[in-house]
């Protein structure tokens, strides 16, 4: 009988759908908490929509211009420590061939085997390196290009978050109405939003999806609030 073949299965999110999370993530929540204190405290949709679009264009710049910067960090850290050890194979060979056996001792090699590991390693200057980036420092090399397209990713979903519960002020000029509908149209992208982030990260689709309703939902109803209170 032939065996069932094992197949694994895993998913690491991506750069890119880390990004969308972010800008998503933050789109739906502030420009919805936003909307939701504003129309507790005035009676035009025009109010509404002018400091939602201004609120949008400004957090997707913030958050754009965060990605970008963060992007750069990273690849700046990356060529700083490359730097580093490189300097260190040339200057301190002795030493940094002792850290490529303590290394490879720690998954079990030992003897012979283990010296001839080493000696593989060791024998190509830029395999060496590589290896101790990765396997002492824990860092992979950056994509030169992804800082700006970190920037846009984040900048776009920001956008595209941030237009979901303001569309109602645009669309109604009931402000009433206008709140029923973006209240109903956000939780229902938080919660589609949440589900699908879930099975990007690898958790549970209906945790995430009640976590993320449940974070935009106390954001809203906190700005809601203290906007109703300081209204009077």
């Amino acid at each position: 009988m032939p065996a069932t073949p094992h197949v694994e299965k895993h998913f690491t999110a991506t750069e890119t759908v880390r990004d969308v999370v972010i800008g998503m993530a933050d789109g739906l929540t502030v420009p919805f908490a936003l909307a939701a204190g504003l129309a507790a405290a005035v009676s035009s949709t025009k109010v509404i929509v002018t400091a939602g679009l201004a609120e949008i264009v400004a957090g997707a710049i913030a958050m754009g211009l965060g990605g970008y910067l963060a992007a750069r960090t990273d690849a700046e850290h990356y060529i700083a420590e490359e730097t580093r050890e490189s300097w260190e194979i040339d200057n301190l060979r002795d030493k940094e061939v002792q850290e490529v056996a303590e290394l490879l001792g720690g998954y079990g090699l030992k003897g012979d085997v283990l010296q001839s590991a080493v000696a593989a390693i060791t024998s190509d200057r830029n395999r060496w390196l590589n290896f101790m980036m990765h396997f002492e420092l824990g860092l992979e090399q950056p994509d030169p290009k992804r800082a700006p397209i970190s920037a846009g990713t984040i900048a776009v979903s920001y956008v595209v978050g941030g237009l979901i519960p303001l569309a109602p002020y645009i669309i109604l000029s009931n402000i009433s109405e206008a709140f029923a509908y973006s209240v109903g149209f956000t939780a229902l992208a938080l919660i589609l939003f949440g589900g699908i982030k879930g099975q990007f990260t690898g958790i549970n689709k209906a945790k995430s999806a009640a976590q993320t309703l449940l974070l935009g939902g106390l954001a809203a109803a906190a700005a809601y609030l203290l906007a109703h209170v300081f209204s009077r």
